[in-house]
Parts: C-alpha cells; sequence; structure tokens
C-alpha cells in the first residue's frame, strides 16, 4: 500500500471537492430540471404545429433521448476515468455539459431556420446526456475516494444536496420568468436565460476540478501500475452479479428520485385540482426540505450502514407512498405538502445511500465503469420512464392511485437487491489489487 493509499485528506481539501464535485452534477440537473419546466415554451419555438399536444409530445421525446445516450456515456467516460484518472474526466464531462447547454440558449428557433432547429436541439440534447452519463458516478467516486470511510455517507449527501438544490433552483426560476416576463418575451429570449447560466457555471466547475489532485485511491493504482487496461471487460468480467443487485435498489433511487421531483408536480395538478402555480410551490417546498435532509441521511448511513439504510429507505417507501399519493390527490395545499415530504424522506435516504454504494461496491481500477453502468441503466429504465409509466397506470386502471402500487412493487424488488450485497460502511477504498465483489461475497479492501 502506497503513502498515497492512506494519507489522510484535510478538512479544507474536502470541502474544495464537495464543491467541485458537487457543481457540475448541479448544472447537470438544473438543466434537465430547466427542461422539463419550460417544456411548453420550447415546444412552441422548436416544434411549432396546430397541435400543441403533438408539439409537447415532440419536446418530451427530445427529452428522452438524452436519457437514451446516458448509458454510452457511462460506459465511455467510465471507461475513460479508469484508465487516466476521474479528475481529468470529470473535467471533460462538465465542460461538454455546459457547452451543449450554453448552445441550447443560443440556437436558432423554427422561425428562423425551419427543420434544422429541432434537429440540432435533438443533437445538443444527445451530448449532454452523453456527458450526464459520465457525470454522476465520476463525481460520487471522486468525493469518495477522498472521504474518509467512517464518514462516506455523510460527505457524499452533498453531491444529492447539489441534485435537488438544482430543480429547486431551476423552479425559481421558471417561476420568476413566467411571473416577471410577458408571453411574447418569454417566447422571444426569456427561456434563453436559464440555459445560459450553464456557461459560467461550468466554467467555474472546470476551474475548480482542475486545481485539485486526483484522488488517494486512483494515485495509489497508478504508482502501483494497476490500472485497468480493458475496464469494460473487467466490470462484466468480475462484478455482473453485483451491478445486477445494486441496479435493482438503484432503480427505486430512480424511480423514488422522479416520482417525487418531476412527476408529483403533474399529479397534483391532475389528481389534486390544484393550479400550476401552486403545485410548483408545493414542488419547491418539498425538494429544500430534501436537500436539508440529505446530511441528516448522511449521518444515519454511517452510523447504522449501508444494509440497514437500504432496508429503511424501503420499508420507508413501501409504507409512505399510498397515504403521500392520497394526500397529494386531496386538493388540499397543506396536505400536499406533508405527502410530498413524506415520500421525498424515502427518496432522500435511497439517493445518498446510492451516491455511497456506488463506490463502495467496486474496487478502484474498474469503480468509475462498474458505477456509471449500473446508475445510467437504472435511471434510464426507471427514472426517464417514471412519469409516463405513472400516466399509463392512471389511464389503464382509472385510478389515481395506480403509480403507488409501481413504486411498491419496485420498492420490494430493490430490498431484495440491495439485501444481497456485503456490508461496505467501514472498507477502504484504496484498495490494489482487483476483487471479485459480486453479490453475497464479503467486500474487503
Amino acid at each position: 500500500m502506497t503513502n498515497a493509499a492512506t494519507e489522510q485528506v484535510s478538512v479544507k481539501t474536502l470541502r474544495k471537492v464537495i464543491v467541485a464535485a458537487g457543481i457540475g452534477n448541479f448544472v447537470e440537473w438544473f438543466d434537465f430540471a430547466v427542461y422539463g419546466f419550460l417544456a411548453t415554451t420550447i415546444a412552441q419555438q422548436f416544434f411549432p404545429s396546430g397541435d400543441a399536444s403533438a408539439a409537447l409530445l415532440k419536446t418530451f421525446a427530445v427529452f428522452a433521448v438524452a436519457f437514451a445516450f446516458r448509458p454510452l456515456g457511462g460506459i465511455f467516460f467510465g471507461m475513460l476515468g479508469d484508465r487516466i484518472g476521474r479528475k481529468r474526466t470529470l473535467a471533460i464531462t462538465i465542460l461538454l455539459m455546459a457547452a451543449a447547454t450554453t448552445l441550447i440558449g443560443l440556437l436558432p428557433t423554427y422561425a428562423a431556420i425551419g427543420v434544422m432547429a429541432p434537429v440540432l436541439l435533438s443533437l445538443i440534447r444527445c451530448a449532454q446526456g452523453f456527458s450526464a452519463g459520465g457525470e454522476y458516478a465520476g463525481a460520487c467516486a471522486y468525493l469518495m475516494e477522498h472521504a474518509p470511510s467512517d464518514k462516506r455517507a455523510w460527505y457524499g449527501s452533498f453531491i444529492p444536496v447539489s441534485t435537488f438544490s438544482a430543480f429547486a433552483a431551476a423552479a425559481v426560476v421558471a417561476y420568476a420568468l413566467e411571473a416577471s416576463l410577458s408571453a411574447e418575451a418569454m417566447g422571444s429570449w426569456g427561456w434563453r436565460l436559464p440555459f445560459l447560466v450553464a456557461a459560467p457555471l461550468g466554467l467555474v466547475g472546470l476551474y475548480l476540478r482542475w486545481k485539485l489532485d486526483e484522488t488517494p485511491a486512483f494515485q495509489a493504482v497508478t504508482q502501483d501500475h494497476a490500472v485497468a487496461h480493458s475496464p469494460l471487460k473487467e466490470t462484466l468480467r468480475n462484478h455482473g452479479a453485483a451491478i445486477c443487485c445494486l441496479g435493482a435498489f438503484v432503480s427505486l433511487t430512480a424511480l423514488s428520485f422522479y416520482m417525487f421531483t418531476t412527476y408529483f408536480a403533474t399529479y397534483l395538478q391532475v389528481a389534486g385540482g390544484l393550479t400550476r402555480a401552486t403545485a410548483l410551490l408545493v414542488s419547491l417546498i418539498a425538494l429544500l426540505f430534501a436537500a436539508a435532509i440529505c446530511p441528516l441521511a448522511g449521518l444515519y448511513s454511517d452510523r447504522v450502514g449501508r444494509r440497514m439504510t437500504v432496508v429503511t429507505a424501503c420499508v420507508l417507501l413501501i409504507v409512505v407512498v399510498y397515504p403521500s399519493f392520497l394526500m397529494a390527490s386531496s386538493g388540499s395545499f397543506a396536505a400536499s405538502i406533508v405527502g410530498v415530504m413524506l415520500l421525498a424522506i424515502g427518496a432522500v435516504l435511497c439517493g445518498v445511500v446510492t451516491a455511497a454504494l456506488l463506490s463502495e461496491t467496486f474496487p478502484t481500477r474498474t469503480r468509475y465503469t462498474a458505477s456509471a453502468i449500473t446508475y445510467n441503466m437504472a435511471y434510464t429504465l426507471f427514472g426517464g420512464t417514471a412519469p409516463l409509466v405513472a400516466t399509463w397506470l392512471i389511464s389503464t386502471t382509472g385510478s389515481n392511485l395506480s403509480p403507488a402500487f409501481y413504486l411498491i412493487a419496485v420498492a420490494l424488488l430493490a430490498l431484495a437487491g440491495g439485501l444481497a450485497l456485503p456490508e461496505t460502511s467501514r472498507i477502504s477504498l484504496h484498495d490494489i489489487a482487483p476483487r471479485n465483489n459480486g453479490a453475497g461475497v464479503s467486500a474487503t479492501a
């Protein structure tokens, strides 16, 4: 074991690492959230037609395309991160992401260049999805490989904090623009402003990431000449079972996250009869609440361990999801806030323990590749489809509460997958030799 692997990272350095890791994640989710909140305006600018519903459907189809490219980005940047390091790879992802997001704000509309406008929008969204595929798992690995083993979940909780904060900021910006600008101004230039914010944020994030050192864990692997030559092949050969089990749990993380952050604003309006402004306010309060309790969830996970946190999150969501949807459909402002907060607690627990498990489940040699594949596949299959499946279930069954039973089914799957994983809350992430860390195998350094 090299000195790089065992050196103690200072609190000052850890704070810089948190900011550097979190800012890229913020830019990623801010863009995704803004695109969703401004979907109706974007539809008018890029897909003009006599049918507003068809235009909106095309806008959300472009949104879905970005998700399809996330697994590809996860594989590409995962392999890159395991070959050249976390720091340089995360610098590339934030540069690509910020550039693509800024370009959306500069795109000519359909009125200016015709059919090329939606084509260019689709291509840029693909680039965003591709870069986002390497962002979250890489940011988690970068932060976890710096953090002390007894506080990894607490330090890692600031990645979900940046996620929930990004959604909250996007909601505030979207609401402020729509409240302060006329429909003409909003359609002409107002919708562009949130996307242009990505440029300065991305440059700040790039500077912060470039100034910091590589993680001690990856430095140790490099110094011992143990860098994986074929990280994807090694991942698939040694960690298939762990990917499946962790992926089952991350599926619940993805579903509860999108149910809570994206779908619930629509559900409050359709099932609860709240106005769009009121539904947005309820969502904003819940997002701020979620960001605030992330560190508490991290402390809990470090205290009781990952397996107990998995059990707590799954059981909590199974218990609260039905009353949560019931209160959200009541039409009461106060009941809606309580309902969405109940769902938020379970989603936060899932998100925080996922951030830790993504790094703890896999060895340093293939950590970036394996965690990126696991995370992006689960989010593509269960996160990106959450609003669509929930809407389909309601229309098919005729019950506004049917999405709750879907989440319960996925929670049972997640519980089985999570409990098949070993306890990893105290292991060292500074391993040199590859380990076969399949489901049910004790994870040791």
